[in-house]
């Protein structure tokens, strides 16, 4: 069965098969996630999550990003889990659709401090976690989010629990349960789409959550199901309406790593959307270079092209129709955020505030975007981009690109994403100090420094 064929692969794995570029991206993914938590917390976003983490308390086992009292295990990777995906900024697996680091790492972390892990010890599990959750999303590309379900809070608590379950030691036998336990906590509805709703900045910190207890009970004797995976009423045929070949979630499984594929997001917002906005940036800026300053009063017209996966979720009802009804609404609308990038120049964290998603006037040059959906062999989240521009004196500007930035195809080097953590912790001496620490983790004796000077951070930037 698919479940213990992994269990048995990351029982048995050892820092020295990992091959140094995969354990590079590992901390790569992880440096990017702690900046993405620390980013919420500096602009307050997680607090309902942080808040029921915080009150859940428990014995002093782990941290959340930022807090100086310690919580139990699970609380914390609750709590880390929301406050790395809170800004929806965190990584992608594009093949998968699924977000790795804000599932894998909150449980790494919160383990890795409650049984004092070695950093070596931490990196590996990191690696496996991610290994884990790519593959099981990328065995059925877009089959969880086509039945309405978010792919990042189907494989969570999975691999979640595959990294807990290492950290605490178990064997096989008892990661096997503990995956077959776990799935059973699968789920994360896509509503909110329909709504405007935040409900999505829970699911990783419900997988979180769902994971570490996943371990702990099957160490205390519970059981799960081998067949959790491929079986009748396992997560592919219950959650995706599939039939799934074993062997492609296992295929290669220590010589071909998908967890060096992750992506790296510029834009915090759904990455469905980023191929347009790089397609927009592009159409704009060669505008520039041919002395065309183009203005949004001079735009007639915006037609994008959009793979058919991602118009349910970015192009949805209402959108360019109405402004925002929330700032995380913005950030699955598509016309709304092409329209910001027209306006400010750049999409950040800023542009999905209360006060930005309120203009009328980007709301207006919304409007002007056109949706044409066009088929592409490649995953949504892979897919190329095009923007026509037409000004009101019929002159056309194009914009195209292969794939958006910061994707495996055209990677966001370290500099880049060193410039995307100081932009979400602030540029002091703790925030530097951290980066030092998070991307030598490999050499260190524990993870109990990176939650400290996240601290410290946090503390340096409270108003």
């Amino acid at each position: 069965m698919t479940a213990r064929r992994l269990a048995e692969w990351a029982a048995g794995l050892d820092v020295g098969a990992v091959p140094e570029t995969t354990r590079r991206a590992a901390l790569r993914h992880l440096f990017d996630g702690v900046g993405n938590g620390i980013g919420a917390r500096r602009r307050d976003q997680g607090g309902p999550g942080l808040a029921v983490a915080q009150g859940l308390g428990g014995p002093a086992q782990a941290h959340p990003l930022g807090d100086v009292t310690a919580i139990s295990a699970p609380a914390a990777a609750y709590a880390n889990g929301v406050l790395m995906h809170t800004l929806d900024f965190d990584d992608t697996h594009a093949g998968a659709l699924v977000h790795p680091t804000t599932v894998v790492a909150p449980a790494v972390l919160a383990v890795a401090e409650e049984v004092d892990a070695t950093g070596a010890q931490a990196v590996t599990v990191l690696v496996a976690g991610l290994e884990v959750a790519c593959r099981l999303g990328a065995a059925v590309p877009h089959g969880f989010h086509a039945r309405g379900l978010h792919a990042t809070a189907v494989v969570g608590p999975v691999a979640g629990a595959l990294a807990a379950g290492l950290l605490y030691g178990a064997d096989a036998d008892a990661l096997t349960d503990a995956l077959g336990i776990a799935a059973s906590s699968s789920g994360g509805l896509l509503e909110f789409l329909d709504t405007g709703a935040n409900t999505k900045t829970l699911h990783p910190g419900n997988a979180g959550f769902a994971g570490v207890l996943a371990a702990r009970l099957a160490l205390a004797g519970a059981s799960g199901p081998e067949s959790v995976l491929e079986g009748r009423r396992g997560l592919y045929r219950a959650l995706a309406d599939r039939d799934v070949d074993p062997d492609v979630v296992v295929d290669e499984l220590g010589t071909r790593w998908e967890s060096a594929s992750i992506g790296i997001k510029p834009y915090p917002s759904c990455q469905l959307m980023h191929a347009t906005l790089d397609a927009v940036g592009r159409a704009l800026a060669d505008a520039r270079t041919s002395g065309i300053a183009v203005s949004a009063a001079q735009i007639a017209s915006i037609a994008v092209d959009v793979h058919p996966d991602s118009v349910a979720i970015v192009c949805g009802p209402g959108t360019g129709t109405r402004g925002p009804r929330s700032v995380y609404d913005a950030k699955f609308d598509l016309p709304w955020s092409v329209a910001a990038l027209v306006h400010d120049g750049a999409v950040t964290v800023d542009t999905y505030d209360e006060n930005s998603i309120a203009r009328p006037e980007v709301a207006a040059t919304a409007g002007k975007v056109e949706i044409s959906t066009v088929p592409d062999a490649r995953p949504a989240a892979d897919a190329k981009g095009r923007a026509v521009i037409t000004l009101l004196d019929g002159v056309e500007i194009v914009g195209e690109v292969d794939c958006s930035r910061g994707t495996s195809g055209n990677p966001m080097d370290h500099a880049a994403v060193a410039e995307k953590f100081l932009a979400n912790t602030g540029d002091g001496e703790p925030a530097r100090n951290l980066v030092e620490v998070v991307t030598g983790l490999a050499d260190a004796p524990s993870v109990h420094p990176i939650l400290t000077l996240a601290a410290a951070v946090v503390a340096g930037h409270r108003p």
